[in-house]
């Protein structure tokens, strides 16, 4: 198992490598050419600039039972595709239930903001440390069943605590 991060300002980074050394699960994190990461932790690759080019790199390395941390519906779908687990930098996680409707409502939301003609976006607003607390949790929580269901082999849908 592997735990890729789609790294490009994604603010839980510390908490996936905090979580990642307690279990011993290798973390990689992709970003393009517009940012600079340090780790003593994770191995870090660069992606060539481009519109997609850390999205695809990032999907096509990983593979069933791998860990997908993404705030990209499309990233999240096409990981899911390969078999690997994807969550959201607020702890949701993406499921083969839950996708399809977040990608429709991604590109409703578009399509509204096009014809409103107002495509300026704030930026993310501070998280607060509900929101890390939070994600730690939901993030240990899929390691755990993600680990289960990769030695014995069956897909389960929920783990007990």
């Amino acid at each position: 198992m592997m735990i890729y991060v789609d790294a490009d300002a994604c603010p839980v980074i510390s908490i996936v490598e905090r979580i990642a050394r307690e279990y011993c699960i290798p973390v990689m994190l992709l970003c393009d050419t517009n940012h600079i990461l340090h780790s003593d932790y994770s191995e870090i690759r660069i992606i060539g600039a481009g519109a997609d080019a850390v999205d695809f790199a990032l999907v096509n390395m990983c593979t069933k039972h791998d860990i997908v941390v993404t705030q990209d519906y499309g990233v999240a779908a096409m990981a899911l595709g390969r078999g690997a687990y994807a969550i959201h930098q607020s702890g949701k996680w993406y499921t083969d239930e839950n996708i399809d409707q977040m990608l429709m409502e991604r590109h409703l939301n578009k399509k509204a903001r096009r014809a409103s003609g107002k495509n300026h976006i704030k930026g993310p607003r501070k998280r607060t440390q509900e929101e890390n607390t939070s994600f730690g949790k939901s993030f240990e929580k899929l390691i755990r069943m993600a680990a289960h269901e990769n030695v014995c082999g069956k897909e389960s849908k929920t783990i007990e605590e």
